[in-house]
């Protein structure tokens, strides 16, 4: 199809905008520094994206370059939004406003777009080990991330390398830069498709050990919106005890909590010193007013803002394995690969690319089949 006979979805036009974070403003700006002696207004772009002017041709290549997503994506007809905005889950801070939040969602669902696009053309279907498991006052948090333990084999204490367990079992696993420090990890699961963990690169590494663990916990354990707290309190507990099995970090605490323990146990479960002490406190290792002095102790040192010793980075190495399938074996080039992606080879290099010169691990397996 010639970019004559192809238009903007105005949905489209909308969510690329809000995944960059601007306004209608900001892309009327962008449009008119790339074309040179004509002023696109707010208003023109408004219109566009009410659905009350075609955008085709020249228009929407305009429209493509200064949104850096290719015209295809813009001319998507695709569910971008799955099947509702209630079962995308987030670990995020109260701070994060409605626009911030906006702009994530719309990251996630073209990130959902890209992966599903990629992992089509490398004639992969997607297989995973996921299922729900629900949850009440019998059946616990804490029993199903001890079922999840059992069914996905992993042996007691620690795990090693949490991004790798979760591509293992089928998931998508995308780490980029969300453009916030206000939330740590996205994820959604979609009807037929396996699930996708979008994680922030500016998370440190502790917390993105267990924001991982918490949108896990999501995933497998609600399938329906929920009110107040509760949800994300299941996800506290469950990632707490998918990191920390109570039967195992039991002894570790029970030698003592202070800072100095914490700080060795930190380097031995990957996770960060406020997540231990909380273990020992739910596990009634420690009591409210331990736990109290503690949280002083750390605030008066700078450690509720920056621990020190940070555990070291996990990389995802599915969606690289893909595109490595892609240029090796199905002959792309990158600007090709970018191209299936729907992205600037620049965006997709830094997205998808960045594992891809890692070596392959033989205890990872093949994420998706």
């Amino acid at each position: 199809m010639s970019i004559e006979e192809m238009a903007a979805e105005p949905g489209m036009l909308v969510l690329a905008r809000e995944s960059r974070g601007w306004t209608q403003a900001d892309v009327a700006e962008a449009m008119s520094q790339l074309e040179t002696g004509t002023r696109i207004s707010q208003g023109y772009v408004s219109r566009a994206e009410a659905g009350r002017l075609t955008v085709t041709g020249d228009r929407l290549l305009l429209f493509a370059a200064a949104l850096r997503y290719s015209p295809e994506v813009l001319c998507s007809t695709a569910d971008v939004h799955g099947v509702g905005i209630g079962l995308v889950h987030h670990r995020k801070r109260a701070s994060m406003g409605a626009t911030g939040l906006r702009r994530i969602h719309a990251i996630l669902a073209l990130s959902r777009m890209q992966t599903k696009a990629l992992t089509r053309a490398a004639g992969l279907t997607g297989e995973h080990r996921f299922h729900h498991i629900p949850v009440d006052e019998l059946d616990t948090p804490p029993d199903a991330a001890d079922r999840l333990r059992e069914e996905w084999n992993l042996p007691p204490g620690p795990i090693s390398d949490l991004v790798a367990v979760v591509e293992q079992a089928g998931a998508l696993v995308v780490v980029r830069d969300l453009g916030t420090s206000e939330l740590d990890a996205v994820s959604q699961w979609s009807q037929g498709e396996p699930p996708l963990f979008l994680l922030n690169s500016a998370a440190p590494p502790d917390r993105f050990r267990f924001s991982l663990a918490h949108e896990l916990g999501h995933v497998i354990m609600h399938t329906e919106p929920g009110t107040g707290r509760e949800q994300e309190e299941q996800a506290d507990r469950f990632a707490a005890e998918f990191l920390m099995p109570h039967e195992d970090i039991a002894a570790d605490l029970k030698e003592g909590v202070d800072l100095a323990r914490l700080l060795e146990l930190k380097g031995r479960w990957g996770v960060s010193m406020a997540a231990l002490a909380r273990r020992a406190l739910t596990l009634n290792v420690i009591s409210d007013w331990q736990y109290r002095n503690i949280m002083v102790e750390m605030s008066a040192l700078g450690y509720r803002t920056t621990e020190p010793e940070a555990v070291p980075r996990e990389t995802p190495r599915g969606m690289a394995r893909v595109v490595n399938q892609l240029q090796q074996h199905d002959g792309l080039s990158s600007a090709q690969a970018a191209r299936v992606a729907g992205l600037t080879p620049d965006e997709f290099d830094e997205i998808y690319r960045c594992a891809s010169s890692l070596s392959e691990s033989p205890a990872l397996g093949t994420s998706l089949r």
